[in-house]
């Protein structure tokens, strides 16, 4: 048995996101730390690697989420899910400080979550 089926759908479908954005954030930001004395072209490589992951995640992710929710409201959960993943990897991992932004920024998305969903 898959270990994700021991899941409802919605479950299983913001666990492969959230997990999906970890790889997603490290592709995108990772390499400023990481890589930050290689050429961009080394950067990019090493991004893409690690962007495959994120889309062995993200694509069932879409699928399996697709059967309950419709595509705005999948979209709205990445990006919910991306702010929640990218704060604390810039603070934790890349040491750049709290910023308040984050905050609006997050009422802004509860906001988007609200009208997406107040139809379901």
């Amino acid at each position: 048995m898959n270990f994700f089926h021991a899941f409802p759908v919605p479950a299983q479908t913001v666990l492969l996101l959230v997990l999906s954005n970890v790889f997603m954030t490290f592709a995108w930001y990772g390499h400023l730390k990481s890589l930050a004395s290689s050429p961009w072209h080394v950067a990019a490589l090493a991004s893409w690697g690690i962007a495959l992951f994120e889309y062995l995640l993200q694509v069932p992710a879409n699928r399996i989420g697709h059967t309950v929710f419709n595509v705005g409201q999948l979209k709205i959960m990445q990006e919910v899910i991306t702010l929640s993943v990218f704060v604390p990897f810039s603070m934790f991992y890349l040491g750049e400080p709290f910023r308040w932004d984050y905050v609006w920024a997050g009422l802004c998305m509860a906001a988007a979550v609200f009208f997406m969903f107040r139809g379901a």
